[in-house]
């Protein structure tokens, strides 16, 4: 299975495909410099194949990359930061990492 999550902000979600069929979504809002994921939803057919975590890994890293701080009102989406702690940096009030190379 080859995921592909691209960010749909007209609907105001990131979603994931399998080739053309949607397999999951994220949704959220952004609030200034603030996004913040309020529901994830995987296709049954796909549960258990990862979508989930490629979706938020991707969403994450776009926020990432745009400067965004991470609220996650999604209780999908927080749980998998609290298992990624390099992501943890991204929530809204998180201090500052300490991480050198």
């Amino acid at each position: 299975m080859d995921v592909t999550v691209t960010d749909e902000p007209e609907r105001k979600r990131y979603e994931a495909h399998d080739g053309e069929v949607r397999a999951g979504f994220a949704a959220y809002a952004l609030a200034g410099e603030m996004i913040v994921f309020t529901h994830t939803e995987v296709d049954p057919a796909f549960e258990g194949r990862g979508v989930g975590g490629a979706l938020v890994r991707a969403a994450l890293d776009d926020a990432r990359a745009r400067g965004l701080r991470v609220m996650p009102l999604c209780p999908f989406v927080e749980a998998w930061i609290r298992r990624h702690p390099d992501y943890a940096d991204l929530r809204f009030n998180a201090p500052p990492s300490r991480v050198t190379d």
